[in-house]
């Protein structure tokens, strides 16, 4: 975890997470799902109290805004996220125009391998005050991540595979 001062007058640790899932699943069934903004809940523990906020269903494409409410810690937060990116059936990057990160950069990539699909998130995020908040964030996104792994498994009617392969670098 790398650290740099802030013109904001703290320490803000700039990291990124990946993870990798393999579904034996086609492209086009994974990527439909994804692509339906309401299926987010599922994917998101309960402790995170995680509520789409924009009127349902949401058109997906790039420049779509979405509203969402969420708890960190036990303390309510907005969360608006922008798909920056949208590239049918390969991959779509959401960012966070307002939430509790001071950058979140989500990349969601879906390849073909093996006769199912490759699910890879790449995230790239920036937190203030430094290591100490960082390593609460990096083991509450290893918790998220875990959860989604499991849920994508159970939701595509997969059995468990083990420890998801997760990875922090900064």
């Amino acid at each position: 975890m790398e650290g740099t001062a802030s013109a904001r007058g703290g320490v803000e640790v700039l990291m990124r997470l990946s993870t990798e899932l393999w579904l034996p699943v086609p492209r086009p069934r994974v990527f439909e799902f994804f692509a339906k903004a309401e299926n987010l809940q599922s994917l998101t523990p309960a402790w995170l109290q995680f509520k789409i906020l924009s009127p349902l269903p949401i058109d997906m494409h790039e420049g779509t805004v979405i509203d969402y409410r969420i708890r960190v810690r036990g303390l309510p937060m907005r969360w608006r996220s922008l798909i920056a990116t949208w590239d049918p059936l390969n991959e779509f990057v959401d960012t966070q125009l307002r939430g509790p990160y001071r950058r979140w950069v989500h990349t969601h990539r879906f390849t073909d391998v093996n006769g199912g699909t490759l699910v890879r998130d790449s995230v790239e995020f920036e937190v203030p005050l430094g290591r100490l908040v960082s390593w609460f964030v990096a083991r509450d996104l290893r918790k998220v991540f875990t959860f989604r792994h499991e849920e994508l498994l159970r939701i595509f009617q997969q059995p468990a595979t083990g420890v998801p392969r997760i990875t922090f670098t900064r």
